[in-house]
């Protein structure tokens, strides 16, 4: 078995149901954008939602149907598409500037892409037809949840939408030093080549926050003037605090003598069994130092998942560790998902509210810029080094 290519925990039919599951599921956003949402404002964070339904399709179609043994590809059921969807190439500033399909365009190309991809799965179904349909599936996962961060970046009205809460049974746990395995292996099934390969790290003797911080528990460095005070934020997390004016969460404002926070088209008052959500690894690690803490290391949020009494997945958790290769790493055949960012992200794990259940999984590597705000992204505490 090629590495590269771990053996599908699917079959060709599920896969395809998969695969219209998620189509359903961004469907669903997509009739709640408003009507002059299309394109929606140009931002570095965003991207217009009729380039990305596009580029989605022709992901799927260039991995499934036009990818070649030879690194080459066949062309595209669309012409000129590879010059109006392929990330790699086409700059994100320009995105709105192409003369992009209509929508009922990109129904009809999406169309004629899942009938194809359904024919080469049932007709020829093989480690490599399985592996880039799961990575396609992957894919479109991930793009749904950046069009949840975007209805919630805009203030649209949600989907059918329920938070999710915790009601933790004890503050803190500790653990002796022993070792973690950090990665993954090719008995994982689908996995990106920044899980590869598992390899045993030492973990020192810590101590762990059972949940991650409360709503409620970072107002109180809020209140503290945690905002105004250049203790406890690194240099890059001070210089960014000083540049966007920040003086507390995003999405949060004072109303009736108190904080609130809104949830997309809602505002809401802080909750203390809600998980803290947006907020960068800059304000992650202030509110850490503050309390004489740090954010938990990988190898730390990996030991401490095998507890009964550790919560996780209500939240995308900012770690103290960049976003870095392992050992001996070499890219997969999508080369541009990994490698470009490395040392230059932070890497974060668990999976928060919007995150499809099939990535929240432990060894799952997600990575933002440190001063990315607009994930549903929190984090935890741990004892110092």
């Amino acid at each position: 078995m090629n590495p590269a290519r771990p053996v599908s925990g699917y079959t060709a039919d599920q896969l395809i149901d998969r695969l219209v599951q998620a189509r359903a599921r961004l469907r669903t956003l997509i009739d709640g954008l408003p009507a002059d949402g299309w394109l929606g404002p140009r931002a570095g964070h965003l991207n217009p939602p009729l380039w990305e339904y596009g580029h989605i399709v022709w992901f799927q179609e260039r991995w499934c149907l036009r990818e070649r043994p030879d690194d080459t590809r066949t062309p595209s059921l669309l012409p000129g598409a590879d010059t109006l969807y392929d990330s790699s190439t086409v700059p994100h500033d320009t995105r709105w500037d192409l003369p992009l399909l209509e929508p009922a365009a990109i129904d009809d190309y999406a169309q004629r892409v899942d009938a194809a991809v359904a024919v080469r799965l049932r007709g020829g179904f093989n480690e490599d037809i399985a592996y880039f349909a799961e990575l396609c599936l992957v894919h479109e996962l991930m793009h749904i949840e950046a069009w949840w961060m975007a209805f919630q970046n805009l203030g649209y009205a949600p989907p059918a939408w329920s938070d999710l809460a915790f009601e933790p049974s004890v503050m803190r746990q500790e653990f002796a030093g022993g070792e973690v395995e950090l990665g993954s292996g090719p008995d994982a099934g689908f996995i990106f080549d920044n899980e590869k390969w598992r390899h045993p790290v030492p973990v020192p003797a810590f101590d762990i926050d059972a949940s991650p911080v409360s709503e409620t528990a970072f107002a109180e460095f809020v209140e503290a003037g945690g905002y105004q005070r250049r203790a406890g934020w690194s240099e890059d997390g001070w210089a960014w605090c000083m540049a966007s004016g920040a003086l507390h969460p995003v999405y949060w404002r004072q109303a009736n003598g108190g904080w609130q926070v809104r949830r997309f088209d809602r505002w809401l008052s802080l909750s203390a069994k809600a998980p803290m959500l947006h907020v960068n690894r800059f304000e992650a690690e202030a509110f850490a130092a503050w309390m004489g803490r740090q954010l938990p290391t990988a190898a730390q949020w990996l030991r401490a998942t095998g507890h009964p009494d550790f919560h996780w997945g209500m939240a995308w958790e900012w770690l103290r560790d960049p976003f870095a290769p392992y050992p001996g790493f070499a890219p997969d055949p999508y080369h541009d998902y990994s490698e470009p960012w490395f040392h230059t992200h932070g890497e974060l794990r668990g999976g928060g509210p919007v995150t499809d259940v099939s990535l929240k999984r432990p060894g799952f590597r997600n990575f933002y810029l440190p001063h990315r705000r607009d994930p549903f992204a929190g984090f935890r505490t741990a004892s110092p080094g």
